[in-house]
């Protein structure tokens, strides 16, 4: 299911950072729009499960998840419905309650996101990763790693 799940997506970028607060909510939202405005199909899976801002930048808080044979459809977002989202967020009963799990949770969850996501054909999938460099981004890693993953864009701030 996996690898059908993800068989139509091209490429696939990861956006992380070693400290928080330095804007990969931000820029993943920003280049999953300039992708679109370039007439990509785009997804975005959010994997920063303590923090998942996604959702509110993109005015679809309140949105939920259904499921079909494929696993979660995802989110769409727009009057378009042009960019897939995918998000705890859509997941918690209040979007503001907090995540408070250990890593083999968190483990698990980011890799049912990558197995049972029904995303399509797209051009692109921009991974929204936590602060630092955790047990997510290496079960991130680990999870997409049969997958052509472009590459990756590191945020820093010039202090």
């Amino acid at each position: 299911a996996e690898r059908a799940n993800l068989a139509g997506v091209r490429h696939i970028v990861l956006v992380l950072s070693g400290k928080g607060g330095v804007g990969k909510s931000t820029l993943s939202t920003e280049l999953a729009l300039a992708l679109r405005h370039a007439g990509k199909r785009v997804g975005i899976l959010d994997v920063d499960l303590c923090g998942p801002s996604i959702p509110r930048m993109l005015r679809v808080q309140d949105s939920a998840v259904h499921q079909c044979d494929s696993g979660w459809v995802p989110v769409f977002v727009g009057q378009d419905k042009a960019i897939a989202l995918m998000s705890i967020g859509f997941l918690l009963e209040r979007p503001d309650d907090a995540v408070v799990w250990r890593g083999p949770k968190k483990n698990a969850l980011i890799k049912q996101f990558v197995s049972d996501v029904a995303w399509g054909e797209l051009d692109f999938l921009i991974v929204d990763t936590p602060p630092g460099t955790s047990d997510e981004h290496i079960s991130t890693v680990e999870a997409l790693r049969p997958h052509q993953l472009l590459g990756a864009v590191l945020v820093t701030t010039p202090q």
